[in-house]
């Protein structure tokens, strides 16, 4: 198929896509007549006078239509077609009233005038020099993200990228990336290395140019952060993969780590014995998060008490509340009592509860000021009505702010937090950069207190926090072990101890809070999950299905991965229909009533609550429902948890994802009234007893497993997991000998003299 090169006015555009720039337009064109044209053309508007490159194809049902391949704009030179250009809207603050006045006063020259002369445009009645001064700065940032869009189609990056590229690197973004188009990766979200390298390829950039070297490298790494969750790589592995992946020498990568560790891009440490290679913000965290915990735990708090002084204040809290706490509780209340930071942890039914409830009260007949904070709106939801008090997120608590040129909350070492101590929960899905932030943001002298599940699954983000801390031993960990009597009528509990332990969970019981449906494939597994949650479970228990239910999958794809178990949800919970708007983006429809979470950190997005509080700060896991749609001007109103209304632009979607079924992963922090999960099979990583304990444990009212029980069985036997390359808890180890080695060292100097 010859491709040609047709030059013409696009006169109508029938469709367009905003989101991957797919336009239909018709065209006027002196060499071909009026045609149709299809193809990726985004930002392009009416009146535009474009250069188009493609091939004519036959549409069964259309019939002949020009393909686009490439296309650039022209402007248009007459003023016929320069009105209808500025009267397009292309241009912030020019309307067809404004375009017929500029095309008037300064006919063909209006561009130039625009452009490079906008004190001009204010002689104009209606327009003022702020106005004029705004126009000019909307018709020059278009034509310069126009041309980067024209120079990045060919890769297919879509226009909103491209847009992206233009804020981060401005009007010299094409002539940047030709000169280093790694720097593309290297900097910006949204484009991975294959794509820079192709870019790179075309410019005639060849496979061991250092750049590419160096750049493959420190893909590599963050891919390994979090893909899957590794602060550091060994250096021989990190060696041999770069050799491989990237078809260049041993030498030439050694060179380019060489050079990254001297430019400080990245940090050179050793791990269990082993050269480590470390990005750096992840090294300077872990660092970090190892020396403020050693140092909470040895050195004095102000707010500290002694033991026995401790074991006084719970008889004193036991006899006026007429409560007796069990031994392990008590140990934790005066662990807490008296020590800087500790770890409180264990399984359900362990009384957890109790135990933070009692150190809240303690502390605050002390008048010492307690805040608490979870990871996600729904665990401070959570914590809030079990303790009675406010519980906020950690974004909330230190301050999320919008200006991240410094720093990403204004809460930290320069502003640290009032609180004298801080009780945080659901621990187990904290990664190390948000640890950091948090520790920062603790004041001199303040105590933390963390409560978490060790035996869940590691935080989504890079790092093992909880189970690093916990096995490092250089703060206090008190485990609770003992399940209350009447946890032991739970169903949900027992059998989260038994897979928790190794044991099979009672699959035979059915008169209580756990179930298992047996189905022979993962279609009767599909179809029995849409039954439950359509119909027998709302109509059974009285339940509103999108609020009360919440389906776990231990996987995106496949029959019964969150993709498609979504997909047939919704069509049945909330089917289209005439009074409710909805948008697609990509192959997914969002609808007025449907249930979404967010599926990336945004630290930009503006929300309102009902409490009339403004903020900024949108995060990975929040869950919420869609209030309205709004096609016309490309947004929808979303309340997501903790009570935020946010005007959610179209352009952000591909950071939102529908939630009637969610990932086991996703749902880490989160309690949810009735959990369905399919147990087919899967592939053997994510068969594993921790991720299996964790679904099961976010359950408060009922489970239900549908599938097979030999997957169960599986699951429940597989208790391997996957490394993950992190260094805290070696870091944390060497810290506390070396702090003993000195206490030693002081004392000995102190009996001297």
């Amino acid at each position: 198929m010859n491709s040609v090169t047709i030059t013409g006015i696009i006169e109508h555009i029938i469709f367009s896509n905003d989101d991957n720039g797919y336009v239909i337009c018709e065209v006027d064109s002196k060499e071909e007549g009026q045609f149709c044209a299809v193809g990726y053309m985004p930002m392009i508007t009416e009146g535009e006078n474009a250069e188009l490159t493609g091939a004519w194809i036959t549409h069964p049902e259309y019939g002949e239509q020009f393909k686009v391949e490439l296309y650039q704009t022209l402007m248009p030179t007459d003023e016929q077609a320069i009105l209808k250009y500025l009267s397009s809207g292309i241009v912030k603050g020019v309307r067809a009233a404004t375009a017929e006045k500029l095309v008037k006063k300064f006919g063909t020259k209006v561009f130039d005038v625009i452009a490079n002369e906008p004190e001009k445009l204010s002689e104009i009645k209606g327009i003022s020099a702020d106005k004029a001064q705004m126009i000019s700065r909307s018709f020059n940032e278009q034509r310069a993200v126009q041309n980067i869009i024209m120079f990045l189609q060919q890769y297919n990056i879509s226009a909103n990228i491209a847009i992206k590229i233009y804020k981060l690197f401005g009007p010299e973004a094409v002539n940047r990336i030709k000169n280093n188009p790694y720097s593309l990766a290297d900097t910006l979200d949204g484009i991975t290395f294959r794509t820079a390298d192709t870019i790179a390829y075309s410019l005639g950039l060849p496979k061991n140019n250092p750049m590419r070297i160096r750049s493959g490298i420190l893909y590599f790494l963050k891919y390994a952060a979090y893909a899957n969750g590794h602060t550091y790589m060994p250096r021989t592995l990190l060696t041999e993969h770069a050799v491989y992946e990237l078809k260049v020498s041993e030498t030439e990568v050694e060179n380019a780590l060489s050079e990254l560790v001297a430019s400080r891009e990245l940090c050179l440490d050793r791990i269990d014995g082993a050269e480590a290679l470390y990005l750096h913000g992840y090294y300077s965290d872990e660092v970090y998060i190892a020396k403020r915990l050693v140092s909470m735990a040895v050195s004095d708090s102000k707010y500290r008490m002694t033991e026995d002084e401790a074991e006084k204040r719970i008889d004193i809290f036991e006899a006026e509340n007429e409560i007796k706490l069990a031994p392990e509780q008590r140990n934790a209340v005066v662990t807490a009592l008296s020590g800087g930071c500790m770890v409180l942890t264990g399984g359900p039914g362990t009384g957890k509860t109790t135990a933070v409830n009692t150190i809240i009260s303690i502390m605050e007949e002390m008048q010492l000021n307690v805040a608490l904070a979870a990871p996600t709106g729904r665990a401070a939801k959570r914590m809030s009505q079990i303790s009675g008090r406010e519980a906020k997120t950690i974004h909330r608590l230190l301050c999320s702010q919008m200006d991240v040129s410094d720093s990403v909350f204004y809460h930290n070492e320069d502003h640290p937090l009032s609180a004298d101590v801080i009780i945080l929960d659901e621990v187990s899905m904290v990664d190390t950069p948000l640890m950091a932030s948090f520790l920062r943001a603790v004041k001199p002298g303040g105590s933390v207190i963390f409560s978490g599940d060790s035996d869940q699954l590691p935080s989504v983000g890079p790092g093992n926090v909880l189970h690093d801390i916990v096995g490092s031993g250089a703060i206090p960990v008190v485990r609770l072990t003992r399940i209350f009597r009447q946890s032991e009528e739970s169903l949900i509990i027992v059998n989260a101890h038994r897979i928790n332990s190794g044991k099979l969970p009672e699959l035979r019981d059915h008169n209580n809070d756990f179930f298992f449906l047996r189905r022979q494939d993962q279609e009767g597994a599909l179809n029995t999950i849409v039954e439950l949650y359509r119909t027998r479970l709302p109509k059974s228990y009285g339940i509103d299905p999108v609020t009360d239910i919440q389906v776990l999958s231990p996987m995106k794809k496949g029959v019964t991965g969150t993709v498609e178990l979504n997909r047939v949800l919704q069509l049945h919970i909330n089917p289209k229909a005439a009074h409710k708007a909805e948008y697609k983006h990509g192959n997914t429809i969002f609808r007025e009533g449907d249930k979404v979470m967010q599926t990336k950190n945004n630290y930009d997005m503006p929300y309102k609550r009902e409490d009339g509080e403004d903020g900024t700060g949108i995060f990975n896991g929040d869950m919420g429902i869609i209030n309205s749609v709004h096609t016309g001007d490309k947004y929808m109103i979303i309340t997501f948890d903790d009570d935020k209304t946010v005007e959610y632009p179209f352009a952000n979607l591909d950071e939102l994802d529908l939630a009637y079924a969610i990932t086991v992963h996703k749902s880490q922090g989160s309690e949810f009234p009735y959990v369905i999960m399919p147990v087919c099979s899967y592939i053997p990583m994510l068969m594993s007893r921790n991720l299996f304990y964790t679904a099961i444990t976010r359950a408060k009212s009922m489970v239900i497993l549908v599938g097979s029980e030999k997957t169960v069985a599986n699951m429940t036997n597989n208790n391997s997991y996957t490394k993950r390359f992190t260094g805290l808890m070696e870091r944390m180890t060497d810290i506390l000998l070396a702090e003993k080695r000195c206490a030693i060292r002081r004392e000995e100097s102190e009996g001297m003299l």
